[in-house]
């Protein structure tokens, strides 16, 4: 039974997957708004991030239905043959920051928040800078379920575009990466595993933030900037926004992931209405197996949440 539900749900994506942008932002709009109105627990997370934020519910709820289209969007970007082109328009705002940075000869960490079509990003970094300046990297967590984990290290592994997991062994590659020039693309607002964040402000609440884009920055001497994807209207492919960070990067890590947390709130807030606010954004670290038994994990605050 499990092997005909993942071929069913396979062979579902790759079926979407033919669509024209257009049409799969037209059908996620409406299947963002079901799963709002399905789940309550998604439903009163989503609500009481808006409100920690102080964002008016008039600018939030249009990510109720981004967030339908983010999902939509995804097959025709996982499932592109290699050798073609991204099937929208994507149009670079300050890309001549990239292009000072990699002049400079030195490594790059972009950081985007769960911010538009983050997935479009590398793709399109991949197809605009790839060719001769070197691979992007980009650090994920590998799926829970082997037909989806397929898809998606398939999506994330393409010429200049590589994938790093979040282990041991995936930090050391993105450090590598750097040190040759190359660009690391990190999700600095995703919560990390236990004993690898601290307890930073965000949004005026503690939240568990990685120490990982910091940490890289600091031991290789990189540039850092920010980007995100806003989603255009009617299909019209996308932006990706480019600026640098605003504020010196302290050598301690609560104050710096304080800072980077602040640089996410500005980007958020240019565009609250494409953040994916059902993001479980406060929620306690999981375990981690690669922190050693004897490694210092920082506490929680108290008032905590509730793990997920």
């Amino acid at each position: 039974m499990t092997r005909f539900i993942a071929i069913f749900l396979t062979g579902c994506v790759r079926f979407l997957a033919h669509f024209p942008l257009r049409w799969l932002h037209a059908v996620g709009a409406p299947f963002g708004w079901l799963v709002y109105g399905a789940s309550p627990s998604y439903r009163r997370r989503f609500r009481a991030n808006v409100t920690q934020a102080g964002v008016p519910w008039v600018q939030a709820r249009g990510a109720i239905g981004a967030a339908g289209r983010m999902m939509m969007e995804l097959p025709p970007l996982w499932l592109r043959p290699s050798d073609a082109p991204l099937p929208v328009p994507v149009r670079w705002q300050h890309g001549e920051l990239i292009e000072a940075a990699q002049a400079a000869g030195r490594g790059l960490v972009m950081l985007t928040p769960h911010l538009g079509c983050f997935e479009a990003i590398g793709q399109s970094y991949a197809e605009r800078y790839g060719a001769g300046r070197g691979a992007m990297t980009v650090l994920y967590r590998p799926a829970r379920k082997p037909w989806l984990r397929d898809l998606v290290e398939a999506a994330r592994r393409r010429p200049g575009l590589d994938a790093a997991p979040a282990t041991l062994s995936g930090v050391r590659q993105m450090i590598r990466a750097l040190k040759r020039g190359e660009v690391v693309g990190l999700l600095p607002d995703q919560v990390p595993p236990e004993g690898l964040g601290v307890w930073a402000p965000f949004f005026g609440k503690p939240a568990y933030t990685m120490t990982l884009a910091a940490r890289l920055v600091q031991q290789t001497g990189s540039a850092l900037l920010l980007v995100w994807g806003e989603r255009l209207a009617d299909g019209a492919g996308y932006c990706v926004r480019v600026s640098e960070l605003g504020e010196a990067l302290p050598a301690d890590a609560a104050d710096a992931a304080a800072v980077i947390n602040r640089a996410m709130e500005r980007l958020i807030l240019q565009c609250p209405q494409q953040y994916l606010w059902g993001y479980h954004r406060y929620k306690r670290p999981r375990r981690n197996a690669l922190v050693s038994s004897g490694a210092r994990t920082p506490s929680a605050p108290a008032g905590g949440d509730e793990a997920s």
